[in-house]
């Protein structure tokens, strides 16, 4: 008797590796346009630098662009845009955990 629709597994087709990076095609496109958005501006960082949330994701998204950059997902060794997103992705978990504040801003410590 076959699986009922509920009891199918789903399935969907995952974009393939391209063969230069490893990652699929796009995928490094994407985590740009993703980090690109999430990131502080100048003209937010008064009103967004205090939202923890917010940081993190900003470290987040820069890691996976650092990996998907510069890593081969190939390799066994770690490589040094892995230890690099490895890194921010710590530093956005000091975020999240609130083991990390704002400093402040530089041109207002005088």
């Amino acid at each position: 008797m076959p699986p009922s629709p509920c009891q199918r597994p789903v399935t969907q087709s995952a974009p393939q590796p391209t063969a230069q990076s490893g990652w699929p095609e796009g995928a490094r496109e994407q985590a740009v346009a993703l980090q690109r958005s999430l990131s502080i501006g100048d003209r937010d960082w008064h009103a967004l630098k205090r939202q923890r949330p917010r940081r993190a994701a900003e470290q987040i998204s820069a890691a996976l662009v650092q990996l998907l950059s510069g890593d081969d997902p190939t390799a066994l060794a770690p490589t040094a845009a892995r230890e690099q997103a490895i890194a921010l992705l710590e530093h956005s978990l000091a975020w999240l955990k609130a083991e990390l504040s704002d400093p402040g801003c530089p041109s207002h410590r005088r």
